[in-house]
């Protein structure tokens, strides 16, 4: 990796000050990007031995398109986001097995990996359900190959899940390596890839065939703007005047310059900044006519929503519920309505959240249509401590604190015992009750192996 003078470097350093982001981080620093390999995929393998070897795929909601791949399915030219309806008769034909997504168990493996992953840095940004990054200081101490090595290893026979290990200067050298490790196995051995090792010729040459839009952080527009002013791959935006990319650019795109170049721009994220809007909405197994079923599916995307929103300690004020009737059906009648209700009080408690989203439905639903898809968007997002009391307060004879505990037992339950374990009475008085016609669709659905009780792995001596 080329090195810069250190007037150049007193420059960087320089301009960067204005950006507490922006730090030159030490060379004896080093990123590791930490990924599972056809994740979905892999979680499925874990407890179904019989699907190694075989071409798999994991398919999106309502099992409509293939959203992960085993390798022997990428051998057969399947895309990714291809509509299974379109592949299944070939797929089938050649032994190849579609399986619903399964978000409860992907969620648990990613937990679990993780916390392994964890235990090889005290800095640590979870960036997504399969990646991490981790952060190495002083690494010039220690055998990062080696390391990564035992980092691999320990995953695969603590979770069953095999990754990928990128390692690099910065994270979006680290993001490069991780592709390099998987897709390039001149350039990496045993699933790791370490840019920092090799030399700045070899890199180069590397970034020389990595088109601009592949490098993280640039979108499709970005890259066919950079791309018409002659910037085509990884190694011309790593040589371009950054002070020219900040003028026709943003300071985003030049910062992923300089991490091309070396200098880490972009920090570990040990405690992501909370979402300023929550969205929880699903399109339907089956159309939907009756107002019982819309209230049942809304009243379980607000006790989601509300969910995610205590997870992040933060309260609402505005909510907005819409329900949608399939845009793609031109024999349908259309109807799209939505409605946002301002509550006089912020909160986080999930039956309060419902009784508005439950109002809102009302005032919008409409006889002699068939519904697709509703959803509940949280709005107007604040720290639950800075919530602003009000004169007007809502019938309920409990106090804030009594909300607050009763949340927080029915979350702690649901995520030791699985989800919806306990649930609001707006979404069905019994399981027996409850209308399923608007759940997802998902045929080849495997069980929960590690949430619930009922759906544990049975081992039979033989």
């Amino acid at each position: 990796m080329r090195m810069m003078s250190p007037e150049r470097a007193f420059v960087t350093g320089f301009f960067f000050s204005r950006w507490s982001t922006m730090t030159i981080r030490p060379t004896d620093t080093l990123f590791a990007l930490v990924d599972g390999n056809a994740f979905y995929v892999s979680c499925e393998r874990v407890f179904n031995p019989r699907l190694r070897g075989r071409p798999v795929v994991v398919l999106s909601n309502n099992d409509g398109c293939v959203v992960a791949r085993s390798d022997e399915a990428k051998a057969l030219g399947i895309p990714m986001g291809t509509p299974y309806f379109k592949i299944r008769q070939s797929f089938e034909k050649v032994g190849g097995l579609a399986l619903s997504s399964n978000y409860t168990l992907y969620a648990d493996l990613s937990s679990r990996m993780m916390e392994v992953i964890g235990q090889y840095s005290d800095r640590q940004e979870v960036y997504s359900i399969d990646e991490s990054f981790i952060e190495w200081s002083g690494c010039r101490h220690f055998d990062q190959d080696r390391i990564a090595a035992q980092l691999r290893r320990q995953v695969s026979r603590w979770t069953g899940i095999p990754v990928g290990i990128g390692i690099g200067q910065t994270k979006t050298l680290a993001k490069l390596a991780n592709r390099l490790a998987k897709k390039h196995p001149d350039f990496s051995a045993g699933g790791i890839c370490n840019l920092a090792a090799h030399s700045a010729h070899a890199t180069d040459n590397y970034l020389a065939q990595i088109p601009v839009g592949d490098v993280w952080g640039i979108g499709s527009r970005w890259s066919a703007r950079l791309e018409g002013l002659g910037i085509r791959t990884a190694l011309d935006l790593s040589q371009a005047d950054p002070s020219w990319i900040r003028k026709h650019f943003t300071f985003v795109l030049e910062k992923s310059a300089w991490e091309l170049r070396g200098v880490s721009c972009l920090p570990i994220e040990e405690a992501p900044p909370p979402k300023q809007q929550i969205i929880s909405s699903r399109s339907f197994g089956k159309l939907v006519t009756d107002l019982p079923a819309l209230r049942q599916s809304v009243s379980s995307y607000t006790a989601r929503a509300a969910e995610k929103l205590r997870r992040q300690h933060s309260e609402t004020r505005t909510l907005t519920v819409f329900i949608n009737t399939p845009s793609f059906q031109i024999s349908e009648p259309q109807y799209h309505p939505s409605i946002t209700m301002r509550m006089a009080k912020p909160s986080q408690d999930t039956r309060i959240l419902t009784r508005f989203a439950l109002r809102g439905l009302e005032r919008i639903y409409k006889e002699g249509y068939r519904y697709q898809k509703a959803g509940v968007m949280l709005l107007d997002l604040a720290p639950a401590e800075q919530g602003q009391s009000s004169l007007l307060d809502y019938d309920d004879a409990s106090t804030g604190w009594d909300r607050m505990r009763l949340m927080e037992v029915m979350d702690r339950i649901n995520r030791a015992m699985g989800r919806e374990t306990l649930w609001t009475a707006a979404q069905g008085l019994t399981r027996v009750e409850r209308d399923d016609s608007w759940r997802m669709k998902r045929g080849t659905l495997s069980p929960a192996y590690t949430t619930r009780w009922n759906q544990l792995l049975e081992v039979r001596a033989c």
